[in-house]
């Protein structure tokens, strides 16, 4: 068994009489106590430093997802008010013109084409629309 460094520490009185307590319990010494303890304020410390470093990204990557929920909520409002205003101010097709269904399928097929399209891009519309919006 390796020889261990030797520690000469200044405990107070009462203290030194926990010490002294739980030490004299069999299968335990006041060195191993000390050393636990020790350990665990280190590795507490060195958790708190960690916590420390991490805790500004956090702080960031939360105000970032809370603009995200709201840039969600606003974009659902927006599109739940388009498709109430279409669905209330759009006439229904009547059942037999096959013509007129055709070419709203063929619309809905571009519209989710050049959705995918725009989604493709890495651009979002509303950026691309407030740009030809000031010109």
């Amino acid at each position: 068994m390796p020889v261990k460094p030797r520690h000469h520490l200044y405990l107070d009185d009462e203290l030194t009489a926990q010490l002294e307590r739980l030490g004299s319990k069999p299968g335990t010494s006041k060195s191993a106590i000390v050393a636990d303890a020790l350990r665990d304020y280190l590795n507490r410390r060195a958790t708190r430093q960690v916590d420390d470093l991490l805790k500004v990204r956090l702080d960031r990557m939360s105000s970032q997802l809370g603009r995200i929920e709201r840039d969600s909520l606003v974009l659902l409002e927006t599109l739940s008010l388009f498709v109430r205003y279409q669905l209330t101010v759009t006439a229904p097709l009547p059942e037999g013109d096959k013509a007129a269904q055709a070419i709203g399928r063929e619309r809905f097929r571009r519209f989710v084409d050049q959705v995918g399209r725009q989604l493709a891009t890495g651009r979002s519309i509303g950026a691309a629309a407030s740009e030809g919006a000031g010109q």
